[in-house]
């Protein structure tokens, strides 16, 4: 059966590890003895995502990140009745660190009580807040799993990602001409000021129910007596409507075109790219059936809604792997007010063993 005292341990013991995005490998590093004292065959790819196998036909891929977002690092959880929480100086991590444990968790008590279950395939993924790195470059050869079940939603673990958005990162370098802003400002030509124009031209927030867009970077000059030579700024839009998401990449387009033709002297680059694409899932996929009965099974009432977040089950679904995404536990992600709610993260655990008990039975 499922420890709480173990998995609130486990938990605990993986969000004191700091594991910013591209800093996972302490992370790596305690997850894969714990993996193959369960038996499990572990391997790396070229990106260092962690693989582990068990033997066996029509394997259950389980999978969840290992990288945090900051304020991430020294983090110190504090358990407070029914709820884990931080300090409040930096986030919990129990995205997706909820996950791991849930996943670890399942997995112990299968093993420890030596139960006939369906093979599992297991993948903890580098650089997903960061664009779903891992999981783009995860060595797909090395998967034999066909289904999915990724632990990384918000919420408990009958919230079920019904959609999710494409994602296309942009960013913007204006260059412009330099002066000595005491002396002869009148030669230069700001970069500031028109990245500050361009900025104020393009939307900002919630567009419609299905469509973001945030200007999130900013950067530029080097000292206060100086017109700024050079501004750069980054930012992204996201949407779950094709034609929403086509319409703002061209509404940039136009906006910085617009700006090239008012300052002729100026250069203004930008770069985009599309790092995951959307999907809407389809009730009829066998995982989906499959996870839905599990959940009726434990009297949790599946929630599909839609997510305006990307996971690397986006990615997964385009490698031709049937993915679903369910919560995890944890609450107000990316913030330093997020916790999880410790019967929540139980349930989650027991989710996943019941798939790998019944998982068979789609």
């Amino acid at each position: 059966m499922i420890s709480r005292e173990r998995l609130v341990n486990s938990f605990c013991d993986l969000v004191r590890i700091d594991s910013p995005s591209d800093e996972e490998e302490e992370v790596a590093q305690h997850l894969i003895p714990r993996l193959e004292n369960l038996g499990l065959t572990v391997e790396r790819d070229a990106h260092g995502n962690v693989i582990a196998t068990e033997p066996g036909e029509l394997p259950l891929l389980l999978s969840a990140h290992m990288d945090t977002v900051e304020p991430g690092r020294g983090i110190v959880p504090v358990i407070e009745g029914d709820r884990i929480v931080s300090q409040g100086q930096t986030i919990l991590g129990g995205d997706c660190k909820a996950g791991i444990a849930a996943i670890m968790e399942g997995l112990e008590s299968v093993v420890e009580e030596g139960l006939p279950h369906r093979p599992v395939q297991v993948v903890f993924t580098r650089g997903e807040e960061i664009g779903l790195i891992g999981a783009t470059n995860l060595d797909y050869s090395m998967i034999r799993a066909l289904e999915a079940v990724v632990f990384d939603g918000n919420g408990p673990v009958n919230t079920i990602t019904g959609s999710s958005p494409s994602y296309m990162s942009f960013d913007v370098t204006v260059k412009g001409r330099g002066a000595h802003a005491g002396v002869e400002p009148e030669k230069g030509l700001s970069a500031i000021r028109i990245a500050s124009e361009l900025i104020q031209e393009l939307p900002q927030g919630r567009l419609d129910e299905e469509t973001t867009f945030n200007v999130g970077l900013i950067s530029g000059g080097t000292v206060r007596n100086a017109v700024p030579v050079e501004a750069v700024f980054g930012g992204e839009f996201r949407s779950r409507n094709t034609e929403s998401f086509d319409l703002l990449r061209m509404q940039v387009q136009q906006t910085l075109q617009q700006a090239r033709e008012k300052y002729r002297d100026a250069t203004i680059e930008e770069e985009f790219e599309v790092l995951f694409q959307m999907y809407n899932l389809d009730p009829e996929e066998g995982v989906v059936r499959m996870t839905r009965r599990i959940m009726e099974d434990m009297a949790l009432v599946p929630d599909i809604r839609p997510s305006g977040g990307g996971t690397d089950g986006n990615v997964m679904r385009r490698k031709g792997i049937q993915s679903v995404v369910v919560g995890m536990s944890t609450n107000e992600m990316h913030t330093v007010d997020e916790y999880v709610v410790v019967p929540d993260l139980v349930n989650t655990a027991a989710f996943c063993r019941r798939l790998m008990l019944e998982g068979h039975q789609s």
